[in-house]
């Protein structure tokens, strides 16, 4: 199995921090938040990793190298000066992954999820883990039934972790499901959720919800206080 990570967004909301540096390596708890993806995905025996790039994209590589330290192989997916937004982003880099299902992290995310509990191949297009809605972001994305599929609404909506397990099959029929795409850099630039929420009409999406421990880290507060968490956790007690 292959794994993309996506970090090419600008983080507009994370500046001054973001200016000179891409948010998926800004630091917390000693390392990059793109590391932490990293380590878990060796240690899960992942060895192709893609990440995508754009705003700095020449930093990824001058830190992280060939991906050899982890006994990883990275491979960078340059959307270009402009990010193609999610769906756009995946599109981009489906000829570095393959005909395979593949795992799927946003650099910009930390969790204690163990990348084990996710199936070897989701049962339709997608396998979304789901958490609880965080403050800043009360209203949460979709809902979970007790099947495990994912549905657009209900009654209670978790928020997506932005980790899943896709089939690039999903974005076969993009062009019918995104009325207007826009282009950037001579590519699509389009989101996901309107793809998912169409394929979760025909019960092809499936999901858990991880009750542990889960930022999105989009502000430098959140990441502030990360970082503290993180710290703490690993200073010995006296």
């Amino acid at each position: 199995m292959k794994a993309l990570i996506f970090a090419a967004g600008l983080g507009e909301r994370m500046r001054p921090l973001t200016d000179a540096t891409p948010k998926p390596l800004l630091r917390v708890g000693g390392k990059p938040l793109i590391v932490w993806h990293l380590e878990k995905l060796a240690a899960l025996g992942i060895r192709d990793v893609v990440v995508n790039t754009s705003w700095l994209a020449e930093q990824f590589p001058a830190t992280l190298g060939d991906g050899a330290r982890w006994g990883l192989r990275l491979h960078y997916a340059y959307e270009g000066d402009t990010p193609l937004e999610t769906g756009g982003g995946m599109w981009n880099a489906l000829p570095l992954l393959g005909e395979a299902p593949f795992l799927l992290v946003n650099g910009d995310v930390w969790t204690d999820y163990d990348f084990a509990r996710l199936p070897r191949a989701p049962a339709g297009l997608a396998h979304l883990v789901l958490v609880d809605p965080p403050p800043h972001a009360p209203h949460g994305d979709f809902a979970l039934s007790s099947d495990g599929r994912v549905h657009p609404d209900g009654d209670y909506k978790l928020t997506y972790a932005g980790i899943g397990l896709y089939r690039p099959q999903l974005l076969d029929d993009w062009r019918d499901l995104i009325s207007t795409p826009m282009r950037a850099n001579g590519k699509p630039k389009f989101p996901l959720a309107p793809l998912l929420r169409a394929h979760m009409a025909h019960g092809a999406i499936s999901g858990e919800h991880h009750r542990g421990r889960w930022t999105d880290v989009g502000t430098p507060e959140r990441l502030q206080r990360l970082d503290a968490a993180l710290r703490a956790q690993s200073t010995p007690s006296t």
